[in-house]
């Protein structure tokens, strides 16, 4: 259990690095766009070969078509309720956090952060250990993540230390979800296990065609195509690396 959560932590404390980097390098909206192009193609190589290939590897191809569909659908059924409750510009980084509800935002940041960190502690029980690859592609999404959110809800007036707690907030969930992760999966294996991996694939590729990609196009240009590849390739080396 504690392997769960220091792993989750790893993954998870690029937020409060890239929220640091937005404080200090006041970064441009092009830049940041590029950046999360990065960490766009690094999560989705990560879902591609860490979560969906195992499942489908798992012997189990219907449940894992199933867990795409049903944690997509989940993901997004979630983000709507958030959406709709003011948490839509949440990750934005040009200030319209400004219109939504606070709670909204923080709750909107804590959902996003789940799916990654529970697959987390999931590894640990079915793999034997925990996917390296896997936490450096979750680790290289969330610093841009976190430097958009935090340009954004500076120019929303929000001040630095509520920044700093909600993104201390996050990563304790994301710690929890880590851990919530290990003990809930700790009795499936096989195909159940297989579902689940499938579940929070699906879940997070939504995450990234909502709140990353949209804005990664929009303000970084026609680099953007290429840096989502270089990110893409640099989480498979990874992966064949360790």
């Amino acid at each position: 259990m504690g392997e769960a959560a220091l792993w989750a932590f790893l993954g998870a404390v690029s937020l409060l690095i890239g929220t640091e980097l937005a404080f200090l390098l006041r970064p441009g909206q092009r830049a940041i766009g590029l950046v999360m192009a990065f960490g766009a193609g690094a999560m989705i190589s990560a879902v591609s070969f860490e979560l969906v290939e195992e499942a489908v590897a798992a012997g189990a191809p219907v449940l894992a078509t199933l867990g795409l569909a049903v944690g997509a659908a989940t993901f997004y059924v979630g983000n709507l309720m958030i959406d709709r409750a003011g948490g839509a510009a949440r990750k934005r980084s040009t200030g319209e956090q400004s219109a939504g509800s606070p709670l909204a935002i923080v709750l909107g940041a804590a959902l996003d952060g789940v799916p990654e960190s529970m697959i987390v502690g999931l590894s640990l029980i079915l793999g034997g250990g925990v996917s390296v690859s896997f936490v450096a592609a979750t680790f290289l999404s969330n610093l841009p993540e976190a430097m958009a959110a935090t340009t954004g809800l500076r120019q929303a007036g929000w001040r630095r230390s509520a920044i700093r707690r909600l993104w201390l907030l996050v990563v304790a969930v994301s710690v929890a979800a880590g851990v919530f992760g290990y003990l809930l999966f700790d009795v499936l294996s096989g195909p159940t296990g297989a579902f689940v991996q499938a579940f929070a694939a699906g879940a997070l590729l939504t995450m990234l065609a909502d709140t990353m990609m949209p804005e990664a196009f929009e303000f970084g240009g026609r680099p953007v195509g290429l840096l989502t590849v270089a990110g893409f390739a640099v989480a498979l080396a990874i992966a064949q690396l360790v």
